[in-house]
């Protein structure tokens, strides 16, 4: 069996994880660079200063991708290389580096999907309050004109920002992600609402600067599965995922239902009480542009079941679990049933924008880059993303992150996700075993899945 025949299969990769080139041709400073250059803050010190050097080797990771077959290729804008200062001049260098990855993909005939923000907030507007200034949408929205309006006649597939429930969390609650607060309840909870105005405001520039557009999410939340396919267990997962039940951001609803429905989950502002955000005339008419596919981001997840009581309980994951070098368990039913949930609620095209494993790669005598795991790892997820499809969702596509070796944030060098290895020392690139995998995988729109 087969995906659909409209379906994308692509892979994935990010600004300051792949670029380099961190202080070059007018460059303004990420809160990465910053945070990245603070002793203690990021394995062994790594920065993205050099990363996979994508900056001046685009034409040559184009090839490669075009080598695995790429039907398309999900990438991130640097907001400080194109706006050194976040708002006012353009630095021109900076914007044509993507005006020439952009031609450079469309050549080879794989289709971009622009991100336009995935993490590396400038600097310059964080010294200004950041995510928390209430003009921090007005500068998304002006930044967000100047790329639709540089990338626009070729680009029609766009995300506003990637997994706002990690950089607002990680990087300004918990403070293992940049820029390193530790800020209230109530201050991230504002700051969720002003990104979500952003991506409103966002949404509606790409919409009016660029015919047919296509703009979806990319989320990571918490997924859930049912530990059996009784319907109450199912009912149990459903409930699990999607009803904010603890003061956190991590539920999909808290980030969707402003978007699609165009208000809080009910649910959520009984819990937060006076930590809910303050909700300005036009904000919620703002927020509430319903999106054309909706992106999930998905590594793995958690099972639960309907107690005796009939309360959700959590069905613990067995003792010498698989896990990935990341240490995250191995949950491939998560492709199954968080689609499903997501897709009953909201009804839109449902696209993996990220899935994929750590692992520990090397280049092995025979100059070959063999990594089994992350082939069985991809076909276990893909099989089930391909069960949501015959389950009745409205699967759109599937991108793998990523498609390189790269800087993984707070863990530096220290995992691989690649299907390309990366030599950093060499920036050398060798196809692992699971890229010529991949290839077959896209080259028979997934029907090579079953073969062993």
């Amino acid at each position: 069996m087969t995906f659909p025949s409209d379906f994308v299969w692509g892979a994935a990769a990010a600004s300051y994880q792949v670029e380099g080139a961190a202080r070059e041709d007018g460059k303004g400073l990420s809160v990465w660079d910053k945070f990245s250059h603070t002793p203690g803050k990021v394995y062994e010190g790594n920065t993205g200063d050099v990363a996979c050097d994508h900056y001046h080797r685009y034409k040559e990771d184009v090839a490669l991708m075009r080598q695995i077959g790429l039907q398309a290729y999900r990438l991130s804008v640097s907001w400080p290389r194109v706006l050194p200062e976040g708002v006012g001049e353009v630095n021109p260098a900076g914007l044509g580096f993507y005006d020439r990855l952009i031609d450079e993909l469309l050549a080879a005939g794989i289709t971009p999907y622009v991100t336009l923000f995935h993490w590396d907030f400038p600097y310059a507007l964080y010294c200004q309050g950041g995510w928390l200034n209430r003009r921090s949408s007005d500068w998304f929205a002006d930044y967000t004109d100047v790329m639709v309006r540089a990338l626009g006649d070729r680009v029609r597939h766009w995300m506003p920002l990637n997994e706002p429930s990690v950089f607002i969390q990680l990087g300004h609650q918990v403070g293992n992600h940049a820029p390193g607060d530790r800020l209230t309840f109530d201050q991230i909870v504002q700051m969720a609402h002003h990104t979500l105005v952003a991506q409103g405001k966002s949404t509606q520039i790409i919409r009016a600067a660029v015919g047919g557009a296509q703009v979806g999410s990319a989320h990571a939340g918490h997924v859930v599965m049912p530990a059996t396919e009784s319907e109450d267990d199912i009912a149990a997962a459903r409930e699990a995922m999607l009803t904010v039940r603890e003061r956190h951001l991590w539920y999909h609803s808290w980030w969707s239902d402003p978007v699609f429905r165009g208000e809080y989950p009910a649910e959520a502002v009984a819990l937060f009480g006076a930590d809910m955000p303050e909700i300005r005339t036009g904000d919620m008419e703002t927020i509430h542009q319903p999106l054309d596919f909706y992106g999930m981001n998905i590594y793995n997840g958690e099972y639960v079941r309907r107690g005796k009581d009939g309360n959700v309980e959590v069905v613990p994951h067995p003792d010498g679990r698989p896990l990935t070098a990341f240490h995250w368990p191995v949950t491939p039913e998560a492709l199954r049933w968080g689609p499903r949930f997501v897709w009953e609620r909201y009804r839109r095209p449902v696209a993996i924008t990220e899935n994929g494993l750590a692992n520990s790669d090397w280049v092995a005598l025979d100059g070959k880059v063999h990594d089994p795991q992350r082939i069985d790892f991809t076909r276990r997820y893909l099989l089930n993303f391909r069960q949501a499809a015959e389950d009745g969702v409205q699967v759109a596509g599937y991108f793998h992150w990523s498609i390189m070796d790269n800087f993984e944030w707070a863990e530096g060098y220290k995992h691989r996700f690649g299907l390309i290895h990366v030599d950093y020392q060499t920036q050398k690139r060798t196809l692992k075993d699971s890229a010529y995998w991949y290839r077959d995988v896209i080259a028979s729109n997934g029907a090579t899945l079953t073969q062993p």
